[in-house]
């Protein structure tokens, strides 16, 4: 596991930054109360007003050796083209939230995505990394 911090490290440095200060903006806004959906609708408005470059609940296709399964996933948002950015509202961010996000950079073969969660009194999130030799690291 790679616990590297040096900033100069840190993989689309400048468009997380971007990212989390929209979702601070958010949270600033309507704080810690809602539901996902209500933060999901705002963070979409915050994203346009900030001109990042997003999709919404992007359908994830499985593979299953050669076949693609019939079930899917939804990501919250992919930004930029390449990062995953999945949403929460809850006490705190647990193993099974990085599991999620870790399933769903493998599924794109991306290598970074941010879990966000609303559901503290400051705003919580997390880099997960999954690098190109699918080794997960934390930021």
């Amino acid at each position: 596991m790679n616990t590297n911090t040096k900033s100069e490290s840190y993989l689309f440095k400048a468009e997380c930054f971007k990212i989390v200060g929209a979702c601070m903006a958010v949270q600033n806004e309507l704080g810690n109360a809602f539901l996902e959906p209500v933060y999901q609708e705002a963070l979409a408005l915050e994203l346009d007003k900030r001109k990042i470059p997003y999709e919404r609940e992007s359908r994830l296709a499985i593979q299953y050796k050669d076949a693609v399964l019939d079930k899917k996933y939804f990501a919250d948002f992919i930004c930029y083209g390449k990062i995953v950015v999945e949403l929460k509202v809850c006490r705190g961010l647990a193993p099974e939230h990085i599991a999620q996000a870790l399933n769903y950079l493998s599924a794109l073969k991306f290598d970074l995505a941010l879990l966000v969660n609303f559901g503290t009194p400051r705003l919580q999130w997390k880099r997960v990394i999954l690098s190109q030799e699918r080794n997960p690291s934390f930021q």
